[in-house]
């Protein structure tokens, strides 16, 4: 039985194109590097490296430890310089980072959904692929209305040792939150990072709108619909 909803952010909850938000958050950060005297497209190559870490973690090391391992490694920096460039991200994850809010669509329907199921008695995760700081989430989820204390956990790269689509990160997930797949309902707008969930048993939501990638209608193992039919299917779970 269903008694936890693992809510994807970027595309699920917080309507925006990833196309467009990338485009944005490189441009936005870039004036970040250029005040840290870094070449810009160097680090945005270091930016893009730590990511690709990040992405192809095994479980050893905390997600933040391998972005700013292969950010450090790609710009040569070190000590002091690495702790210099964390706090400056940190800074615009707070700041300039909400510049990107423009492109957003404004929904309320994300922020009902997340707090009728958790009145309901309902666990209510954030389930966003962990490549973000705690700080860059929480500007996110004030996009669109709600804040960390909304969700029992949320994941980023703090807490996190996988990334989607690989499905360690979510047996890392239900271990932490002590939950059972057959518990669990996965909503997400990517065919492969979220429905993944899947094969582990995991039930699934596509919301559409916002798919990146392309999946086939009729063979997918999960339900889909817009984000009214997904309120509807939650509120036939919640009763």
């Amino acid at each position: 039985m269903i008694n936890t909803f693992l809510f994807d952010l970027d595309g699920t909850l917080l309507r925006i194109g990833q196309k467009e938000f990338l485009e944005a958050y490189i441009s936005q950060i870039t004036k970040i590097f250029v005040r840290l005297d870094y070449d810009p497209k160097a680090a945005i190559d270091a930016l893009w490296a730590g990511t690709a870490a990040m992405m192809k973690n095994d479980g050893s090391m905390l997600n933040k430890d391998r972005f700013w391992n292969g950010f450090a490694k790609t710009l040569n920096l070190s000590g002091d310089n690495i702790t210099r460039a964390e706090a400056a991200c940190d800074s615009f994850y707070k700041n300039e980072f909400d510049e990107v809010k423009s492109l957003a669509v404004p929904t309320d329907v994300s922020a009902k959904l997340v707090r009728n199921a958790a009145s309901k008695g309902f666990s209510v995760i954030l389930a966003t692929n962990p490549f973000f700081p705690l700080c860059a989430v929480e500007t996110r989820l004030s996009w669109i209305g709600l804040t960390l204390s909304d969700f029992e956990y949320v994941t980023h790269y703090g807490n996190s040792s996988f990334c989607k689509p690989n499905p360690e990160y979510y047996k890392e997930l239900l271990k932490k939150i002590k939950r059972e797949p057959k518990e669990c309902l996965m909503i997400g707008n990517n065919p492969t990072e979220d429905m993944v969930a899947c094969s582990l048993g995991i039930k699934g939501f596509l919301v559409e709108g916002f798919v990146e990638g392309e999946f086939e209608i009729k063979n997918a193992p999960f339900e889909h619909g817009s984000l009214t039919e997904l309120e509807i299917y939650l509120n036939e779970i919640l009763g």
